[in-house]
């Protein structure tokens, strides 16, 4: 008789793919029922073929970021439907590799005392205590880190010898002598009778947790790069810090998204290619193309675009590199959603990346400042996984780009890919006048509250060194605020919770706009629910303007002000939980850059906001 093929053996977790995008990717830590695990690398990914996500505006932006030719996307791996196929899934390294037994030193009471022991030491992955028992481990939760998102284990023998020579090599305990968990009431000791507080692992600098030596684990345990402080050209590595593996700034993604828009070029260069070799590939410049366009062939190809188009057109056919990654990934988007079209992409039941249709309103009351108001029944975003740091986040600028000069840590040694996740869903796009929102930056009140907003991001810049914060733009901060008060206002009514509606905030020469959808791979981003609300948005701009007037913590929240050096909150104006802040994925700027004083009058006065007391 034979034997029974064995059954695949199952993964250790499940995580959905936009999670893989958004918070447990590779360097990502992650607890399990057993051990805790570090997420590895896009080269151990496994099992499974690769489903590619296509965006050309994405890929061209990330062969640009990452200066490689011929980028993809591919999609996480997924569970198989198969109960008996091989799974697939990524690889998950163990770490940290110190571990705290669970046997506790009846000599040492009133505290309580745990063997603190690497993974070398374990027996079978237990501790064999004096009784030579055996007693389960759990992973320690202090690790170290750099900004960068270099991570490695704490040097427990240098850390409670402060660095002493030659190196003690007797068992280390770990003490709590409270019950709150608080690092003045964890201490490290060694039998040699060496004891140190975790609170001094707090500090930064070289007699606390060392230099970092760049260890990258989750690309394997023999990756490491050179980690320079480019703060102090002078020092060596930047300081270890010490960070809890379940910390909330434990890992942050950086993650670069597009919305799939149509082409809006495409129809000009499908005319251009039409006339090139016989007749434009020899135009010098743009005052050519009024002599070719006597011809008739060129004539009728080039009737509905403008010189200054299909010059643009011209020269990027001519110096393709020069051309760059193209517009930035707003101002594109923006454009179409600006356009003078009614219709915006195909109302087709299936395989609709976009469609939007303009809707009438009445330019009365809140609404008289707003331009154009665009419902978008279907849309299609992608967002993929460019990095990560740690400590401090480092999110995409006001017009959707990634900075150049931002020190992320890799997803593999050398990226040849990258995971992506398309999401659709639905939503409205809602454009202010530019004389109405170049009006209200000309008058007093605001430039004054400008002011104390640059203030604030300069503090906060020096207290943050090496982390480039966002330009001062108060009209972004006033859109990004409305924004938050309109998701709070619809999602009563929308159908959606309130943490399923994006935001997507347009402030610059193209003009001003504020786009709110759903993004989520489930059924639940395309219920209609946000279209329905885009055609009574006068309604719901008057709730979201009457939520801004006056928040649960005046007058305290109302008269905070972000140049004010005690309390810390440089990046906030009058915004707080109380008003503004919503959840974070929601939030295109980590809930950052808020002020509800330059939308609506507050408490403390009138001067700066965008809507008047009596537009209602």
């Amino acid at each position: 008789m034979s034997p029974a093929p064995k059954k695949p053996m199952r993964p250790h977790g499940t995580i959905r793919q936009s999670q893989v995008i958004t918070t447990f990717g590779p360097g990502a830590m992650i607890d399990l029922p057993d051990h805790s695990i570090l997420v590895a690398g896009l080269e151990n990914w496994w099992g499974y073929d690769k489903q590619p996500v296509f965006e050309s505006r994405l890929i061209a932006k990330l062969e640009h970021q990452f200066e490689v030719q011929n980028l993809k996307l591919y999609a996480p791996p997924a569970e198989p439907d198969d109960p008996q196929a091989t799974p697939a899934g990524m690889t998950g390294f163990v770490f940290p590799e110190w571990f705290v037994a669970q046997y506790t030193e009846v000599r040492r009471k009133p505290f309580r005392a745990r063997p603190l022991v690497h993974r070398e030491a374990l027996n079978k992955d237990k501790y064999e205590g004096p009784d030579k028992k055996k007693y389960d481990v759990v992973p320690v939760r202090f690790v170290q880190a750099c900004p960068r998102g270099h991570l490695s284990d704490i040097d427990w023998i240098g850390f409670v010898h402060e660095w002493a020579q030659p190196r003690c090599e007797r068992p280390l305990w770990i003490e709590e002598r409270g019950t709150s968990g608080d690092l003045v009431d964890v201490w490290i000791l060694c039998e040699c009778g060496k004891s140190r507080s975790m609170a001094q692992a707090t500090r930064q600098g070289e007699k606390t947790l060392g230099f970092c030596r760049g260890r990258r684990p989750w690309l394997g345990h023999d990756a490491w790069e050179i980690c320079k402080d480019d703060t102090k050209p002078d020092a060596g590595g930047m300081p270890n810090r010490l960070l809890l593996r379940s910390a909330s700034n434990a890992y942050f993604p950086q993650v670069l998204r597009v919305i799939s828009i149509p082409d809006r070029d495409a129809e000009l260069r499908e005319a251009v290619d039409k006339v090139w070799e016989d007749h434009l590939a020899f135009v010098e410049d743009i005052t050519d193309l009024p002599r070719e366009r006597r011809r008739p062939a060129v004539k009728a190809a080039l009737e509905k675009f403008s010189d200054e188009r299909v010059w643009t057109e011209i020269a990027r056919r001519r110096t393709p590199a020069a051309a760059g990654p193209g517009k930035p990934i707003k101002q594109s988007e923006i454009e179409t959603l600006l356009s003078s079209e009614e219709e915006i992409g195909e109302d087709v039941p299936e395989g609709a990346d976009f469609y939007a249709r303009r809707a009438p309103f009445e330019p009365t009351g809140p609404m008289a400042s707003v331009d154009r108001l665009v419902l978008v029944h279907r849309l299609r975003e992608v967002a993929a996984l460019v990095g990560f740091t740690r400590f401090e986040s480092q999110v995409p600028d006001i017009d959707g780009e990634l900075s150049l000069n931002v020190r992320r840590a890799d997803l593999a040694r050398e990226v040849s890919w990258l995971p992506a996740v398309e999401n659709r869903g639905e939503g409205f796009f809602l454009s202010f006048k530019p004389e109405a929102v170049q009006g209200w930056l000309a008058r007093p009140g605001v430039k004054t509250r400008a002011e104390q907003l640059k203030k604030g991001i300069a503090d906060w810049a020096q207290r943050h060194p090496g982390v480039t914060p966002l330009p001062l733009s108060p009209e972004y901060v006033m859109l990004h605020s409305l924004s938050h008060l309109l998701i709070t206002a619809v999602s009563l009514e929308c159908g959606y919770a309130a943490s399923s509606i994006r935001e997507r905030i347009y402030a610059g020469e193209s003009g001003y706009g504020i786009l709110l959808y759903t993004g989520t791979p489930d059924a639940e981003g395309t219920l209609g629910g946000l279209v329905q609300v885009g055609r009574r948005l006068r309604q719901h701009l008057e709730t979201a303007l009457d939520l801004g007037r006056l928040c649960s913590n005046d007058p305290v929240c109302a008269q905070h002000r972000p140049d004010h050096a005690q309390e810390e909150r440089f990046l906030h104006g009058a915004a707080c939980h109380g008003c503004l802040l919503i959840a974070e994925p929601s939030c295109e700027r980590r809930n950052e850059y808020l002020d509800r004083a330059l939308v609506v009058p507050t408490v403390d006065g009138s001067d700066a906001a965008f809507f008047a007391e009596g537009d209602e």
